[in-house]
């Protein structure tokens, strides 16, 4: 007696897998800028000989309607195709294949067509495939296939097969079937793949950190919104296009934070920013002493006429002496005595912050304040926000918190300020930020440098982290900077501002302010704890250096790609070579930087020539843009010498020009 089975009666007729790229199986989104491509590769197969088509499908997430591309056959089942992210907003991909039927039938017949066959039968199947296709098809092209399967079946009436052999496959008849192939048996891979489109700033962008209180004159006092807006010609003048904020909030009372983080603050000591809070207002309000919203906005139209945009810090941190302590108490940790914990990280001690309690029982009411802070100042017109530590917060937390701002503001950007263990840094980035801290900051050697470097923009990451270089912050004042001076700060400048498409310096960078606490990588007599005021013309500063550097970023746009670095061989250990160029090779940036800020040192270099399209035997011009020196180079191989006293780096442009010498 045989057993009675379950057959599948829906199932896909085709293979559609390994898509790339897909960030952990399609979990997360990819990113891109607007304008950019997404070029996609994918295995798709069938069972049989049918001929496959293939079709990449993009839409704005929300709407109804598919654009559509072909994709094109590569080696084993292989496809590619292409299309262009033009908005500011989540798109969602797939890809949909099928049996092309007419094709198949196409190659079928011309097989058997031979002398003396008689392919009335395959003729009429073609008839039946192509009438098929009239039913998809509207006006004037339904009736043009129509007519089509009634000559072909006329010829074969009258016993002439060549000629509807002939019509069956002419040049009009393809195109149609192309523009009307029956898809009623395709396959669309699902779930939907997601793509998340940033403006072009998240990609290209040079950061500018500074204390607004510190932009005054007169010692012991806060500068305020009007004092911090005269310094913005200068900034705008050394080409960075945002500026960042500390927070810029009231600053708690109880238990502040003296000069170097003491723990005994005087009268007229300002408090760290970082404790956020007191009578004044938490983190929607703003520091009396800088002065009120008006001069706010008055500061950000001066730096929006100017070209720049506004970045704030966004720290979870509240004082003791916050609103939220007295208005929702649940929202902290609380120790076994009912007392709230105060912020810790071994040794150190924070007892001027509490931390949020993101599990708290009221998750609801506090992760919702923290979306309206967002809400808040995208609405005065915040588009950039620097997250303090997101890695100490629920991942969750921030997936959904993105997530809903851009439902409202599809352009803010997000900055991870994650200093952490990788995994965490890389999965902060699938979940919405735009832009992320990176080690760079302890990567001074060149094996450090490239291996980095070459994880960063060579391998996955590429498709959802964007590293923004900073070479110092108000927290890290690197090793290399203390010891190296000046040499090593124009060094470091070189290397973040060619390396990536996005980096940032914190004020006193341009000054080679580098007077650190003995034995530790921070300032000494920081501005986190106390006013400070700058000389900005004080002697050894390499403010033009910077501004050379970032009119060569605004100027070459090889420079402002973030996935087209590949490294250079050098002889040398101490120098690092690398370039970047445009798909078309229009562009090209060769970089050579001596890692070494005490010693001259000198190597023979080998440049790729070939990707350059300029012939092993000839000669070529490169321009150094840092002092416009211009060499004649000949074939691969050619020697530079980098000099602590003179020229720490070349920043070369490759002429393709060919020279005959």
């Amino acid at each position: 007696m045989s057993k009675k089975s379950s057959v599948p009666t829906t199932y896909p007729s085709l293979v559609i897998e390994n898509i790339t790229p897909v960030v952990d199986g399609g979990r997360y989104p990819i990113k891109r800028i607007v304008g950019e491509h997404v070029t996609l590769y994918a295995d798709i197969y069938k069972e049989g000989h049918d001929d496959l088509a293939a079709w990449v499908k993009w839409r704005k997430r929300g709407t109804r309607k598919w654009q559509e591309a072909p994709m094109q056959p590569l080696d084993n089942d292989r496809w590619t195709g292409t299309f262009t992210v033009d908005q500011n907003a989540y798109f969602e991909y797939t890809i949909e294949a099928y049996a092309e039927k007419y094709v198949s039938w196409v190659h079928e017949l011309n097989k058997k067509n031979l002398p003396d066959a008689d392919l009335t039968s395959e003729l009429l199947e073609g008839c039946a495939i192509i009438a098929g296709s009239a039913a998809i098809a509207t006006g004037d092209d339904a009736a043009a296939i129509t007519q089509i399967v009634a000559h072909i079946k006329q010829h074969i009436a009258d016993g002439e097969q060549d000629a509807a052999v002939a019509i069956s496959t002419d040049e009009q008849t393809s195109a149609l079937m192309a523009t009307y192939a029956d898809r009623s048996e395709s396959y669309t891979y699902k779930p939907y793949l997601t793509v998340m489109v940033n403006r072009p700033e998240a990609r290209f962008a040079a950061w500018y950190e500074f204390f607004p209180r510190s932009a005054g004159t007169v010692e012991g006092q806060s500068a305020t919104w009007d004092e911090a807006a005269a310094r913005l010609d200068e900034i705008a003048s050394m080409g960075f296009n945002v500026v960042y904020f500390p927070p810029i909030h009231p600053i708690g009372v109880t238990n502040r934070k003296g000069p170097n983080n003491s723990l005994i603050a005087g009268p007229d000591d300002p408090g760290c920013p970082y404790a956020i809070g007191n009578e004044h207002g938490g983190h929607m309000a703003i520091e009396p002493d800088l002065g009120d919203f008006a001069d706010f906005e008055r500061f950000r139209q001066k730096a929006a006429a100017l070209g720049i945009e506004i970045a704030l810090d966004f720290v979870t941190n509240c004082s003791p002496d916050h609103p939220y302590v007295k208005d929702h108490p649940d929202w902290f940790y609380h120790r076994p005595d009912g007392s709230i914990k105060y912020a810790e990280n071994p040794p150190k001690k924070y007892e001027d912050v509490y931390p949020l309690n993101f599990y708290t029982d009221d998750k609801e009411g506090l992760w919702t304040e923290m979306l309206n802070i967002f809400l808040f100042w995208a609405e005065k017109g915040v588009r950039t926000f620097r997250i303090d530590n997101p890695h100490t917060k629920p991942v969750p937390f921030w997936e959904w918190v993105i997530a809903e701002v851009h439902k409202v503001y599809p352009d803010v950007v997000y900055l991870s300020e994650a200093f952490t263990m990788p995994k965490m840094m890389k999965m902060l980035a699938k979940v919405g930020f735009a832009q992320s801290y990176t080690y760079f900051t302890w990567r001074n050697d060149k094996e450090g440098l490239t291996e980095y470097l070459t994880e960063l923009t060579r391998t996955e990451m590429v498709e959802y982290f964007t590293g923004n270089f900073f070479a110092n912050t108000p927290d890290i004042l690197p090793t290399v900077l203390q010891n190296g001076g000046r040499p090593a700060f124009i060094m470091r400048s070189v290397l973040a501002t060619t390396l990536s498409s996005v980096y940032g310096i914190y004020s006193g960078f341009e000054l080679c302010e580098n007077t650190a606490v003995p034995g530790k990588e921070e300032y000494l007599n920081s501005e986190k704890y106390d006013y400070k005021v700058w000389d900005w013309e004080r002697p050894g500063h390499i403010k033009h250096i910077i501004t050379r550097l970032n009119h060569i970023r605004q100027h070459n746009p090889a420079l402002q790609q973030y996935d087209n670095l590949h490294f250079i061989p050098v002889d040398n250990p101490n120098i690092i070579g690398y370039y970047k160029a445009t798909a078309d090779g229009s562009n090209i940036i060769a970089c050579f930087v001596n890692l070494d800020p005490f010693r001259t040192q000198g190597s023979m270099v080998h440049l790729p020539l070939h990707h350059f399209g300029i012939d092993e035997h000839a000669a070529y011009r490169v321009n150094d843009l840092l002092n416009d020196e211009q060499y004649i180079w000949h074939g691969y191989s050619n020697y530079v010498e980098l000099r602590p006293s003179y020229k720490m780096a070349h920043v070369f442009r490759i002429e393709r020009n060919i020279y005959d010498y």
